[in-house]
């Protein structure tokens, strides 16, 4: 019974200063829905770039050039990749260890259809094995062949997002764009992947190396080499047979001077794994300011409610009530604001966690629902403490003095 009034008063109190506790209440719900939604913003990022490296296969591996010490060395005196490497890889490599090898040159251009103009994200010419290795998958129409990079055909495959952008709901296949003047005729459209975030892979135009050599890039180097190990189990042997056929290529006789780089999924998700949590713990530490301002409002108001009550105090002093009853009401009105705006800040971060935000779809770490609002309880008690202890620690005789 005396809980039940106990909570009836503090219910009272609450409710004689609507604004003012409504107030106080926002500054929680705002503490709590940003610590669940940049958490999950930092949860949905990780997953997102996590996917998008596991979508390439768990046998894929990227050559680029570059000394793996990096340094000055690395942007001046190595050698650049060129398609001999890649020969060499697909033609001196053990084929137990590596089943494709693809070069590939980026460069980027307007592409034109019609009246549309459009700048995909990259125009990429490659070869046919590229699309096995990258795990692209056509959606409609078909890869190039190798017939096609024979003959330095002008044909191309769209990114799902490039070809809604130039054709719209018209099917792309059989249609020919423009790219830097040259007319190229679309042969495929791929599957849709989705973006990470901050890039989008859908947005590419994929054509034949010699060709997109010819009328972008020149017959020079190339950006990197895709090879796919023959199974997950033959990366670490198709890594290190990449490693000989190139460093004899090269003419290098120490390892530690390769001006080469090699890099596979795995060690790459590692390193996205640890700057994603990172960065995940940096957004729950900035959320986390707000949950203590949060709590710093609740100390004010409730500061201000034991001052503007003091005669009331006194009044319930004086007819008897005990300490532990007036420290339990003044810490019931604090806990209630807290729990009141935490479940309402949770019940704000579910919904938000349903859009995009700068790109990113997040994805709610229930722990994070669970933490935040226990710790804005937490925080309602804490910051509640010293004005219920202040309210219960006033003389009855000096309460009923104040005016």
């Amino acid at each position: 019974m005396i809980l039940w009034q106990t909570l009836r008063f503090a219910v009272g109190g609450l409710a004689a200063n609507k604004v003012r506790s409504a107030l106080t209440m926002l500054g929680v719900l705002i503490g709590v829905a940003s610590v669940i939604l940049l958490l999950a913003v930092g949860n949905g990022s990780s997953v997102a770039v996590k996917d998008s490296i596991t979508s390439l296969g768990t046998n894929s591996l990227t050559v680029s050039s570059g000394s793996a010490a990096g340094g000055a060395r690395a942007a001046s005196s190595v050698k650049k990749l060129t398609v001999a490497d890649a020969k060499a890889l697909a033609s001196d490599a053990d084929p137990a260890a590596i089943k494709s090898v693809a070069p590939v040159v980026t460069t980027s251009g307007t592409a034109l259809y019609g009246n549309v103009s459009y700048s995909p994200g990259s125009i990429v010419g490659t070869y046919p094995a590229y699309f096995e290795t990258s795990n692209q998958k056509v959606a409609h129409g078909e890869y190039f062949t190798n017939d096609d990079v024979l003959g330095s055909r002008k044909v191309a495959v769209l990114g799902a997002t490039t070809a809604k952008q130039l054709f719209d709901t018209v099917d792309p296949v059989g249609k020919q764009i423009a790219l830097g003047g040259t007319p190229f005729t679309v042969v495929g459209v791929l599957q849709a992947k989705g973006g990470t975030g901050f890039t989008d892979p859908d947005d590419v135009v994929i054509a034949p190396l010699p060709t997109v050599q010819n009328a972008f890039t020149g017959f020079g180097t190339v950006n990197q080499i895709l090879v796919q190990a023959a199974s997950a189990d033959t990366t670490t042997a198709a890594q290190a047979e990449i490693t000989r056929v190139l460093l004899g290529a090269h003419a290098i006789t120490d390892p530690a001077k390769a001006d080469f780089r090699i890099t596979n999924q795995a060690s790459l998700l590692t390193a996205r794994e640890s700057t994603t949590k990172t960065f995940t713990v940096l957004l729950g530490a900035v959320a986390a300011i707000s949950l203590l301002v949060g709590g710093i409002g609740i100390t004010n108001i409730m500061l201000v409610t034991v001052t503007e009550r003091t005669r009331e105090i006194g009044i319930r002093k004086a007819l008897g009530a005990p300490r532990a009853v007036i420290l339990g009401q003044f810490l019931t009105e604090s806990t209630l604001l807290s729990v009141i705006g935490a479940g309402l800040g949770v019940a704000a971060g579910m919904v938000g966690s349903h859009f995009s935000i700068v790109g990113i779809k997040p994805v709610v770490i229930p722990e994070s629902v669970l933490g935040a609002f226990a710790i804005a309880v937490a925080i309602g008690l804490f910051f509640g403490s010293y004005p219920a202890n202040r309210a219960a620690s006033l003389r009855p005789i000096d309460a009923l003095r104040h005016e």
